[in-house]
């Protein structure tokens, strides 16, 4: 199976630090459903599947909830049930980051 993406949501933090859990649940209810209903799961998508975990914890303590998309290593911040629907259209399907919204890049050391 060819993976596009993988997104990693701070949904729903043990220790609230970065931000509102109600929020962050229901931005993970929304991720959820943007990815089944543009077919991003699909495992025969040309493109490659986009993987989706609910994470506790992301290590960005501040602006969340938090939006970590790899490879890209972008980290979104303020996620809300409205800026997923954004964020799916335009960087995922789109290709496009929304660069305003983008609180911190990584990369991945091998």
């Amino acid at each position: 199976m060819k993976v596009q993406h993988h997104l990693l949501l701070c949904a729903t933090p043990t220790k609230a630090l970065c931000g509102d859990p109600q929020i962050g649940a229901a931005s993970w209810s929304r991720l959820k459903q943007l990815v089944k209903e543009r077919g991003l799961e699909q495992p025969d998508r040309p493109e490659g599947v986009v993987l989706r975990t609910k994470a506790d914890c992301l290590r960005i303590c501040a602006g969340g909830p938090i939006l970590l998309i790899w490879p890209e290593g972008i980290a979104y911040g303020g996620v809300s049930p409205e800026r997923i629907g954004r964020i799916v259209e335009e960087h995922l399907i789109g290709g496009r980051p929304i660069e305003e919204w983008i609180v911190r890049r990584l990369t991945l050391q091998r």
